[in-house]
């Protein structure tokens, strides 16, 4: 299967050069680095090409590098069902960049790239209707970013006096949240309730 890989990455290379900056193949995956401008063009290409064949979009994510010029890497997924293939394109761009829609090539990316900019905030130029898909209208900020507060910006309850929604302020700030991430299953030192039994039935070591 890696083989396969590396052929059909040199083969893409070859083909469209204006498009690929990199590529990778690790744990029988291939991911391509791609020039982000042009990636209708390239994805229009990897449907169309008798060596690809790569029909069916799977998903399209983001991650979030703040550190990072490029902050993020938009993430696209596409499966050929004819060669049996599974390839991830990925596009770095800044925080002020935008990203071409694939709606005219695929358009179930319609929904997937509305999910990539209600969580990261990242703009699709040519969308149909760039909406938010999982939060409200009103909602400020984007949750999947780094630096989005744990608690968020706003707090949602239904107020039984005014019978309806209400939005408040988060009141519990960032920096005085304490968090503790450890568990029995990572190691850590708890007594849990009946242990103090077993190890006092455990013989003493001589």
């Amino acid at each position: 299967m890696t083989e396969a890989l590396r052929e059909l990455a040199t083969h893409i290379e070859l083909k469209r050069p204006d498009c690929v900056l990199g590529w990778d193949v690790a744990y029988d995956e291939l991911t391509l680095d791609v020039v982000p401008s042009a990636i209708v063009g390239f994805v229009e290409f990897l449907k169309t090409d008798a060596t690809c064949r790569f029909t069916t979009l799977v998903d399209i994510t983001a991650v979030d590098y703040p550190d990072r010029p490029k902050r993020f890497d938009v993430v696209y997924h596409f499966l050929s069902m004819q060669q049996n293939h599974r390839i991830r394109l990925r596009a770095a761009i800044r925080e002020d960049e935008t990203v071409p829609s694939l709606t005219d090539i695929h358009p179930s990316a319609n929904w997937f790239e509305r999910e990539v900019f209600d969580m990261f905030g990242i703009l699709f130029t040519g969308h149909p209707d760039l909406r938010r898909l999982l939060t409200d209208y009103g909602f400020r900020g984007h949750p999947l970013r780094k630096d989005f507060p744990t608690t968020g910006y706003t707090e949602v309850r239904y107020d039984e006096v005014e019978k309806r929604v209400v939005y408040e302020p988060v009141n519990l700030v960032q920096e005085y949240r304490q968090f503790d991430f450890m568990s029995p299953w990572e190691g850590a030192q708890y007594i849990l309730p009946g242990d103090e039994k077993g190890s006092a039935d455990k013989p003493e070591a001589k």
